[in-house]
């Protein structure tokens, strides 16, 4: 078993961690909020760190799920930062949905310490988390390194792949969300579509569901849609901050992403009528009251 840090218990990093103890690796936590990482202490046991830095000190691996690029630099290289305190040898593993930039960024950095990099962005949302199926889509530049790192991430992914060099996990996180922003859209205005045709959406569900309309979306989200519910999974702050990466990186590519503006701009509206912490299938919020 491994010497594992965690930086970051927010409401993935939470249980990631505790995927880890629970399968038998000795565990430091970090948080920024203190009273956060003693909770998790009091449920997991291990122990927690003040400080990045000290909760790196003799870690094998060091994994990370925090907010966004400035949040990464401050915890990685910032005062009492994790880098600086790892061994050579050693991996950080980052987890965070951020910028492919910073994860280039990182593993320069890390290289130069002779630490190993993974950037490892995850999809599944927080039940991912705890039941341990997220989705890990990984990037370095070393694959010896993401073998040795998939060992850890295992505790809670049910699948984790190498797509390429440091970045390439968070590009493909990038695409996921890209994915997600169109199907939501086009479930919110089947769901409104539906309801005005005054259609029994239980049974409208279950049928085009079997057919090509099917998607985990349709699934998970249809009817909670139909009923205003939002409080499931993803925030739509957090698909804020995730599209503005994707169409950042699309500028830089070239590529066009239309729709994916077009939906940013829908949940824009959506944080505007305070559903900030709603979930993004409250995208039909906008089409059942206008």
């Amino acid at each position: 078993m491994a010497q594992v840090a965690f930086l970051g218990l927010g409401v993935m990093g939470y249980p990631m961690a505790g995927h880890l103890a629970a399968n038998g690796h000795d565990v430091t936590v970090y948080n920024r909020t203190p009273t956060k990482a003693l909770a998790w202490v009091a449920q997991y046991g291990h122990q927690a760190a003040p400080t990045p830095g000290e909760a790196a000190e003799g870690a094998d691996f060091v994994m990370m799920c925090v907010g966004n690029d400035d949040d990464v630099r401050e915890v990685v290289l910032g005062e009492h930062g994790a880098l600086e305190q790892m061994e050579t040898g050693s991996t950080l593993v980052d987890h965070t949905t951020a910028s492919a930039d910073v994860a280039r960024e990182l593993a320069m950095a890390c290289e130069e310490r002779g630490v190993g990099f993974v950037d490892a962005p995850v999809s599944g949302g927080q039940a991912g988390a705890e039941n341990g199926q997220l989705t890990v889509m990984c990037g370095s530049e070393d694959e010896g390194v993401f073998d040795a790192a998939k060992a850890i991430i295992d505790a809670y992914s049910k699948e984790c792949r190498l797509l390429g060099g440091a970045g390439a996990g968070q590009t493909t996180k990038m695409i996921n969300q890209i994915c997600i922003a169109g199907l939501v859209q086009g479930l919110a205005e089947g769901i409104a579509f539906a309801q005005r045709a005054g259609l029994d959406i239980d049974e409208v569900v279950d049928t085009i569901s079997k057919g090509a309309a099917g998607s985990w979306q349709m699934e998970n989200r249809a009817r909670t849609m139909a009923a205003g519910e939002f409080d499931f999974g993803f925030a739509v702050e957090w698909m804020r901050k995730d599209l503005a990466i994707a169409l950042a990186e699309g500028d830089r590519l070239g590529a066009q992403l239309p729709v994916t503006a077009l939906v940013d701009q829908f949940y824009r509206r959506v944080i505007e009528r305070g559903g900030s912490r709603w979930d993004t299938s409250s995208l039909v919020q906008l089409l059942q009251q206008p």
